[in-house]
């Protein structure tokens, strides 16, 4: 009996240190990686490359200049998010009305100290802590939007949306 109350003991001790080890940031996710790979939404695709007619009447390289293969790469991002590239005047009413109610400039440094709190508050239980469970969509599902629920109410309204994918039967 002694023995068992002795283990039992030990394997708390174990658990309450395992416990103090680690970060303070909240992790959500447990992803787990290989190594330190390319960030995926830093890469852009460019056009693919051409041979120029003459070799030898290439531009001399200029940094920070730029790019021969992919010149407009904001205003061909404005088109394939259905933009008009050079609307200036439509983007500066645009921000002008998205700014109607003041800025913040620090929004970024506000909003990150809120999603700590927030991870902090739905870190997880302690056995999912423990055992690296993924919480981040349960901790999240308060604030997700119901795609089929905001696509139908946009469609009663009168406004012209893409196709959506079927809804998952439940």
């Amino acid at each position: 009996m002694r023995s068992q109350a002795k283990a039992v003991g030990a394997l708390a001790l174990v658990l309450g240190l395992s416990a103090c080890g680690g970060s303070d940031q909240p992790n959500l996710m447990n992803l787990r990686s290989s190594g330190n790979g390319p960030d995926e939404f830093a890469i852009l695709p460019s056009k693919p490359l051409q041979l120029p007619p003459d070799l030898k009447a290439l531009p001399a390289p200029t940094p920070g200049g730029s790019n021969i293969t992919d010149p407009t790469p904001e205003a061909d991002a404005i088109v394939a998010l259905g933009g008009k590239p050079g609307a200036g005047a439509n983007d500066a009413a645009l921000v002008a009305y998205a700014g109607r109610q003041g800025l913040s400039a620090d929004i970024r440094q506000v909003l990150a100290a809120e999603d700590l709190e927030y991870r902090r508050k739905n870190d997880g239980r302690l056995l999912e802590r423990l055992f690296d469970v993924n919480v981040y969509y349960k901790a999240y599902q308060p604030m997700a939007l119901d795609q089929h629920a905001e696509l139908a109410r946009w469609r009663r309204l009168g406004a012209p949306t893409p196709s959506a994918p079927p809804e998952a039967e439940k």
